[in-house]
């Protein structure tokens, strides 16, 4: 236990603990134009998935949504549950989950850089930049499922074994 303090909405004094803080990242996926990455301004710098933090009494679904319109201009609807990314190490900074999401936009010509991303832009799949975080392997993990989805299509959605 770390000690207490208010909370933010009833004023009621809530215990602290150390543990692993709630985060949520986006794969904004557009079959023609590809996954939206936001270059950070701050560290770890480097081109990274959208995402942030959960706020207190926020839903993980909330967050997502306000992460990526925050952090690229896009209103999103978001489309599944790609992963819970989990890894002790994969932040630095402090140990964190995170809830990934997969999302479609209507508005890809809005895509611009906010909140504290330096850029936005869109790269294909099989042209990824250097990617901090773990966020190589929850694009792999994303690629993999579009890959059998389409697999799946492609037999006129019997199931098959690879």
């Amino acid at each position: 236990m770390l000690g207490s303090k208010p909370c933010p909405h009833c004023g009621k004094d809530v215990v602290h603990y150390r543990n692993p803080v709630p985060t949520v990242d986006i794969i904004i996926h557009d079959p023609s134009l590809g996954v939206v990455l936001i270059e950070r301004n701050n560290p770890p710098l480097g081109w990274a998935l959208p995402g942030g933090f959960v706020d207190y009494g926020e839903t993980l679904e909330h967050a997502a949504v306000r992460e990526a319109k925050e952090e690229t201009g896009l209103d999103v609807v978001l489309t599944g549950l790609v992963g819970v990314y989990s890894m002790p190490c994969r932040d630095d900074r402090q140990h964190t989950i995170s809830v990934t999401y997969s999302a479609v936009t209507s508005n890809a010509d809005a895509l611009q850089a906010g909140d504290d991303a330096g850029g936005a832009r869109f790269f294909k799949l099989d042209n990824l930049p250097d990617l901090v975080f773990d966020h190589r392997d929850i694009l792999g993990d994303f690629s993999s499922t579009l890959i059998r989805l389409q697999n799946h299509a492609a037999v006129g959605g019997k199931n098959i074994t690879s």
